[in-house]
């Protein structure tokens, strides 16, 4: 008996993929240290063994499949890779209960309904009304009230923070893919730095895993969307350390040969200092749970745009940082936009799992959303989309790339193109995707 097809939880039918298997056992086995894709494969071997000849349905659930993996692994001696196995299931079982109480905690609705409501005040609360700033010459003033908005909630963060400075010592500043972290933490930075507070970064995406112990999938696509993909052990000892007065040595990472640099940076704190964390994965528990909770200040970015198409629907947030994220990838890191969204898989399933989850236990939620960046996006990327779609739309394999392309294209025929970039200040959020900050 060869497994084509397993039963998903709701019951309906898949295609089998022992790779799925394969990869849930590596990213357990990443968390208690180990980086043998060769031995992940060998034990994912005897699973689907077990599944082929010694199992007596002839189509298992996923469940049964799970039950499984815990037993080969608890057989052959992986122990601790069996309780982080364990625990991973548990909390993937918690979230999918969440789900089904329709319990809204991780949703910030106080500041999504803050939003809409300065929308529906500046009327760009539609496309329709967006468009109209466009035809009636008044999109420069959009441009300023967005702007002026932004730069006052990075004041009131700036007072929030120093109002908490005698119990802060890990500044986080969290979110998804293209919320606009780096110049957010430029900014409160710069604003903090006034009043005499300095931070030191610690920057998280220099304790990367080498490229040999990442996740790759059938395209040759690597997935450094999860925290599996960090040396978070690592990151604590060190967090540790520099809270301990003692100091330590940052490794580099080179994201063009894949691996660490031989050299080090020296980091040690000195007094009053506050370390500073800026990952998409501040605020993923484990990332930093050597440092008691009562020393963090979380804060947690997203575009909690409020803005209605022509059909009534919201705009997705994630539909308006996927934009950024593809000028930005054509601006810096030479990159196809038609890359970029064919990626965008694998930055969902990380923030979905690893991000979104914790919103709850952020200190202060800030909206990144500006007004009036998407004709200015559609300026910068309209013209990749018809390629796109015409690349993804018949590949089996990438029907999520190009359901999301569609979308986002059919959203940019609705908006009118603002060719002219010059207003955008030069300290703006937008600049740190299409460029001259």
């Amino acid at each position: 008996m060869k497994i084509t097809q397993i039963y998903k939880r709701d019951g309906t039918l898949v295609p089998f993929n022992q790779i799925k298997i394969t990869h849930a056992i590596y990213k357990a086995a990443q968390e208690a240290g180990g980086h043998d894709m060769k031995l992940a494969e060998k034990l994912s071997d005897m699973v689907v063994d077990i599944l082929e000849n010694h199992f007596p349905q002839t189509i298992p659930a996923v469940e049964e499949i799970q039950d499984i993996v815990e037993q080969v692994l608890i057989k052959e001696g992986h122990t601790k890779t069996s309780k982080l196995y364990i625990l991973y299931r548990q909390k993937r079982k918690e979230l999918r209960e969440k789900r089904e109480k329709n319990e809204i905690e991780n949703i910030p609705y106080k500041t999504i309904w803050q939003n809409l409501v300065w929308n529906l005040e500046h009327s760009c609360d539609t496309v329709s009304k967006l468009n109209k700033h466009i035809e009636a010459g008044i999109f420069s003033q959009l441009i300023k009230d967005s702007e002026a908005r932004y730069d006052q909630e990075i004041l009131k963060i700036a007072s929030l923070i120093k109002a908490n400075l005698n119990r802060i010592k890990l500044l986080i500043i969290s979110g998804p893919s293209s919320s606009g972290k780096t110049t957010t933490t430029q900014r409160i930075a710069d604003e903090l730095k006034k009043e005499g507070i300095n931070f030191v970064k610690l920057a998280i995406d220099n304790y990367f895993y080498s490229l040999d112990y990442q996740l790759k999938d059938d395209y040759s696509d690597y997935d450094f969307e999860g925290p599996y993909a960090l040396d978070i052990p690592l990151i604590n000892q060190h967090l540790a350390d520099l809270l301990r007065g003692e100091e330590v040595d940052v490794p580099r990472y080179d994201f063009k040969s894949g691996c660490r640099e031989e050299k080090t940076d020296k980091l040690k704190l000195k007094d009053n200092q506050i370390i500073l964390i800026d990952s998409h994965f501040g605020i993923y528990d484990k990332l930093t749970e050597i440092v008691p909770d009562d020393k963090k200040y979380k804060l947690y970015l997203e575009t909690l745009c409020q803005l209605k198409d022509n059909q009534g629907q919201f705009v997705r947030w994630t539909d308006i940082r996927l934009l950024r994220r593809m000028i930005r990838d054509v601006q810096f890191r030479s990159y196809n936009p038609k890359e970029t969204i064919g990626h965008w898989h694998y930055v969902r399933q990380g923030e979905l799992k690893n991000i979104i989850p914790y919103i709850h236990t952020a200190d202060y939620v800030f909206n990144t959303s500006l007004a009036y960046e998407l004709p200015i996006l559609k300026h910068c990327l309209f013209k990749f989309f018809p390629e796109m779609i015409e690349t993804y739309k018949n590949d089996p394999n990438r029907q999520d790339a190009y359901i999301r392309a569609q979308r986002v294209y059919d959203l940019l025929k609705e908006v009118k193109e603002w060719p002219d970039k010059s207003l955008v200040p030069q300290n703006s959020i937008l600049r740190e995707f299409i460029g001259d900050n």
